[in-house]
C-alpha cells in the first residue's frame, strides 16, 4: 500500500457501454481511471538515439514547406510510438486526462442533470438528488428548449456543444428555458453550478431477509469509504450475507480495490503483487479487520468485470472467502502508471503486471506483431465463449479449491451465455435506443399510481404494451421482428422496459431492483446461499 500511495499505480481498463442513456452531469461519463499525483515530464528523450524523435520534430518546425502545428506532431507522435506497446498503455490530450480524473474523483463543477435525446428535444430523466438542477425547480420530465441563449430543442445540437454549454465555473449561473406538462415555463431556471457528487455505488439495498446487495460502478477514490458505510448501514438491517455485483465494473484504482478486499478479512491477508522488467515485486496485504470478516460473500461477474474488478475477485476467490459466479471475465492483468507532460496531457504507461495471492496472473493473450487495439477491447465475445485454460497455470487454494490462471477470473459457478442477449436482434435493438424512446414517449407523462416498493415488487408490462413496442420497432425504427423473434426476447426486452421505467419514476437503484427480479446470476448467487429469488 505505501508504494501505492507514493506513486498512485493504478489499472487503465476498457469499460463495456453498460449505460442506457445519454449523461447530462457536467462531465463526460466514459468509466475510465486516472490518479492524483503522478510524474511529470516537459519533454520526451534524455540521450543517445532517444533524441531521435524530438530532433525530427525540431526539422520539420524550422524546415517544413507549410506552416503546421508542432504540438499536433508531436501528440500524434507519442500516440502512434504509445500504441505500438500493449493493449492499455496509451496517451491522454488534457481534456481526457481532465475527464478520466473527474470520473474516478465522483466530483465535479456542473449542474447534475441526465438527460435524453427524444425526438430532438432534451428530455430530463435523471438528476443528482439535491444537487444545483434540482435546487432550482427542475424536475423529471421537463423538457430543454434553451440553454442561456442558445436554442437546444428541435436541433440536433451535437453532444459536445450541449456539455459545453452545462458547464462552467462553480458559482455561475446558467439559465435554462423549460417546458413543462405541454406549457413553456415563463421565466427560465436560474442553475447555479457547484460541485456535484456522484456515487460509484449503483445500488445498495437487502435483496433477501439477512443478504445485503451491492452494485459498484467503478473503483473510484470514494468507493472503499461508499462501501464501508454501506456495509454498516445493512449490517443494522440485519445483514449476514453479501451479494457483491461487480458485473460490467472495468475497474480504477488498484488502492481502492486493496481497501475493498480487506474489508472481507479478520487479520493481514496477502491480497495480490505487482512485478515487471523495471518494477521490483511489491507485495500489498490488507491493513486491519474489515467490517464484513465473517459473512459469506457472492461476487457476480462477466466478461465486461476487468482491471481492479478482477484484482478484488481474485484475491477472494483465492484466499477462499467468496464463491464467483458468473462467466470469465476480462482478462486485464496490467498495472499502469500515469506520467505527465507540462501541457496537461499524459501517458498512461503499462509498468508491471499483477498477480493474485496464489501468483496467478489473468492477463489475457494479446501479440505486438499487427496489434488491433480497437478489436482486442471489442473481442470478449469471443474470448468468453472460449472454455480453455492452461493447466499449467493451475493452482489450490488452502481448502483445495482448484482455480486457473491464464487470463481471467474463471468462475465457480459458470453461467451460460443468454443467446437472446448475445443475438444480432437484440443487439440491434439495444444500440438503436429504440426501447428508451418507447418508454419516455409512452411512460413519462403522468406518475404511476404505485408508491416504489408496489412497483419494484408488482408492476409488470401489459402485453399490449409490449405487442405496441414491436410494432413500434417495425414501424419507427424500421427494424423487422417476427413472431418468432419476439417470443424469444420477450422477457429480456420486457425487463429492460419495467426497469427503465421504474429508474424514471424511481431513481437508478430502482432500476436494478426491478432488473434482478429476473436475473440468472442474482438467482444462482441467492440459491448458493440459500434462498430462492421471488417469483416476479
Amino acid at each position: 500500500m505505501q508504494k501505492s500511495i507514493k506513486r498512485n499505480i493504478f489499472v487503465a481498463a476498457t469499460y463495456a457501454a453498460v449505460l442506457l442513456l445519454g449523461l447530462l452531469l457536467g462531465q463526460n461519463y466514459a468509466e475510465e481511471q486516472g490518479s492524483n499525483q503522478k510524474r511529470t515530464f516537459s519533454s520526451l528523450s534524455s540521450n543517445g538515439n532517444s533524441d531521435k524523435l524530438q530532433y525530427l520534430i525540431q526539422l520539420i518546425s524550422e524546415n517544413y514547406v507549410d506552416n503546421i502545428s508542432v504540438d499536433t506532431v508531436q501528440d500524434e507522435a507519442i500516440e502512434h510510438v504509445v500504441s505500438r506497446l500493449d493493449p492499455f498503455s496509451s496517451f491522454l490530450r488534457p481534456n481526457q486526462v481532465l475527464a478520466k480524473q473527474e470520473t474516478l474523483e465522483g466530483s465535479f463543477d456542473g449542474i447534475g442533470v441526465e438527460y435524453f435525446r427524444l425526438k430532438d428535444t432534451l428530455l430530463v430523466v435523471g438528476m443528482v438528488s439535491a444537487g444545483p438542477a434540482e435546487k432550482s425547480g427542475m424536475r423529471i420530465g421537463d423538457r430543454i428548449l434553451k440553454i442561456g441563449n442558445k436554442d437546444v430543442a428541435g436541433k440536433k445540437v451535437p453532444e459536445a456543444e450541449i456539455e459545453k454549454l452545462i458547464r462552467g465555473k462553480k458559482g455561475t449561473a446558467v439559465f435554462i428555458s423549460i417546458q413543462r406538462d405541454g406549457q413553456t415555463l415563463v421565466n427560465p431556471l436560474k442553475v447555479i453550478r457547484d460541485q456535484v457528487n456522484v456515487t460509484s455505488l449503483d445500488a445498495s439495498y437487502m435483496i433477501a431477509p439477512k443478504t445485503a446487495y451491492i452494485k459498484i460502478r467503478r473503483f473510484g477514490h470514494k468507493t472503499a469509504d461508499e462501501f464501508k458505510q454501506s456495509l454498516i448501514d445493512m449490517r443494522k438491517s440485519g445483514a449476514q450475507d453479501l451479494i457483491l455485483d461487480l458485473r460490467n465494473n472495468g475497474g480504477g484504482f488498484v488502492h481502492t480495490a486493496i481497501d475493498l478486499a480487506g474489508q472481507f478479512f479478520k487479520e493481514k491477508r496477502l491480497l495480490m503483487y505487482t512485478e515487471g522488467a523495471n518494477e521490483q515485486r511489491q507485495d500489498y496485504y490488507s491493513e486491519k479487520p474489515g467490517e464484513f470478516g465473517d459473512g459469506r460473500v457472492v461476487i457476480l461477474i462477466n466478461e465486461s468485470t476487468a482491471s481492479a474488478s478482477e484484482i478484488l475477485s481474485g484475491a477472494l476467490q483465492d484466499l477462499d472467502r467468496a464463491t464467483v459466479v458468473g462467466r470469465r471475465s476480462y482478462g486485464k492483468g496490467l498495472v499502469q502508471e500515469q506520467f505527465d507532460f507540462s501541457d496537461g496531457s499524459a501517458v498512461n504507461l503499462t509498468v508491471a503486471r499483477y498477480y493474485t495471492p496464489l501468483g496467478r496472473c489473468i492477463q489475457r493473450k494479446y501479440s505486438r506483431a499487427n496489434f488491433d487495439a480497437a478489436k482486442y477491447m471489442t473481442g470478449f465475445d469471443l474470448w468468453t465463449l472460449d472454455t480453455e485454460f492452461r493447466q499449467k497455470e493451475m493452482f489450490t487454494t488452502s481448502k483445495g479449491k482448484l482455480v486457473f490462471g491464464g487470463g481471467g477470473i474463471l468462475p465457480d459457478v459458470n453461467i451460460p451465455i443468454d443467446t437472446n442477449e448475445t443475438s444480432a436482434k437484440y443487439r440491434e435493438i439495444f444500440h438503436s435506443n429504440a426501447i428508451e424512446e418507447f418508454v419516455y414517449d409512452r411512460f413519462t407523462k403522468h406518475l404511476p399510481a404505485y408508491s416504489i416498493e408496489n412497483f419494484i415488487s408488482g408492476y409488470h408490462l401489459p402485453a399490449t404494451e409490449f405487442n405496441l413496442f414491436i410494432a413500434f420497432l417495425n414501424a419507427q425504427k424500421r427494424i423487422s421482428v417476427n413472431a418468432s423473434e419476439a417470443k424469444s426476447l420477450h422477457d429480456l426486452i420486457q425487463s429492460d422496459i419495467e426497469a427503465l421505467v421504474g429508474r424514471y419514476y424511481f431513481g437508478r437503484e430502482a432500476y436494478y431492483k426491478i432488473k434482478n427480479r429476473r436475473d440468472k446470476f442474482i438467482e444462482i448467487g441467492l440459491k448458493s446461499l440459500g434462498y430462492q429469488l421471488p417469483k416476479a
